[in-house]
């Protein structure tokens, strides 16, 4: 399986996304995290996958001080971001509670600071980080004409978003919206469930999936449904001489909508072996008993 998927003719990633959600935790110095990051381009994933609200608004500017010190390495990666939620924290001290602001004044604000933390000149993607309640989409045209024709950000998607949420905001746009980031993996089958699968496939739009692994569970079950699933994934592993984290890496590959893992580890071992997973073929008919697993019922 090929290594890179595009997303619009000016836009390809690598079909792995390393993610940095959880960069803080890692504890790593600034030399380590750039020895990280080589290595992890070194497997051919280029594609960093970040938030402004990371790590409490932190995380970015981690990475970008790694990245300054050797900073010829931007060039061979691209780097996402994603804006819109506004915490309840010392960041910003008015709020009493978490609110989402996608007025074109904060997307632009937080587009700047996501490149200033970062130490780049551009955003390959900025995506809207959640759907909203409160929601203006003529607000969120405005930003992106802006960040577009200053060469800040190259492309624009959005995450977690519904398919009229999707269409609601693309009627309002002169670009094409580039992808949508949201979770999927053989135990969050929501988005089979919400047409979103088949509206990916009717626009040709790659869909990238947080929490690829169901954050963890299916390592150490606790429900039915984990443990059903922790059952046919061994057996399967089993079939194929693999591990399972790989089979629910494949599971997600195989599938024709082009999804990308986003894969949120410190460990080089782990990466690569989501890596190794685009090798791996599951038939048909394993991915459908994983699929079945997960709903706990056989197919109508």
């Amino acid at each position: 399986m090929e290594n890179r998927i595009a997303l619009n003719d000016n836009l390809s990633l690598s079909r792995i996304v390393h993610g940095y959600w959880r960069l803080r935790d890692w504890n790593l110095s600034d030399d380590q995290l750039l020895k990280l990051i080589e290595q992890v381009l070194e497997l051919g994933i280029t594609s960093f996958d970040h938030a402004d609200i990371y790590g409490n608004h932190t995380c970015e500017a981690y990475f970008g001080r790694a990245l300054a010190l050797k900073p010829e390495l931007r060039e061979k990666m691209e780097l996402i971001s994603k804006c819109g939620i506004k915490m309840a924290t010392n960041y910003n001290p008015e709020l009493d509670i978490k609110i989402y602001d996608y007025s074109s004044e904060y997307i632009i604000k937080q587009a700047e600071t996501s490149l200033k933390n970062l130490g780049t000149d551009r955003l390959d993607l900025l995506l809207l980080h959640r759907p909203a309640p409160f929601f203006n989409p003529e607000e969120v045209a405005k930003a992106f004409d802006q960040l577009k024709s200053s060469g800040k950000v190259l492309n624009f998607g959005v995450s977690n978003f519904s398919p009229a949420q999707f269409d609601t905001l693309q009627s309002y746009l002169d670009m094409p919206l580039a992808t949508n980031q949201v979770e999927i993996s053989v135990s969050c089958l929501e988005h089979f469930e919400n047409e979103n699968t088949e509206y990916f496939l009717k626009h040709k739009i790659k869909p990238m999936a947080w929490s690829p692994l169901a954050g963890g569970a299916i390592f150490n079950p606790k429900t039915e449904k984990d443990q059903r699933l922790t059952a046919e994934l061994k057996s399967i592993a089993a079939e194929l001489n693999t591990d399972i984290d790989q089979v629910m890496y494949a599971w997600l590959l195989k599938h024709p909508t082009g999804i990308m893992p986003i894969v949120g580890s410190q460990h080089i071992n782990r990466i690569k072996s989501a890596v190794d997973a685009l090798e791996i073929e599951l038939s048909l008919e394993q991915w459908y008993k994983i699929y079945i697993a997960s709903k706990g019922e056989d197919l109508p």
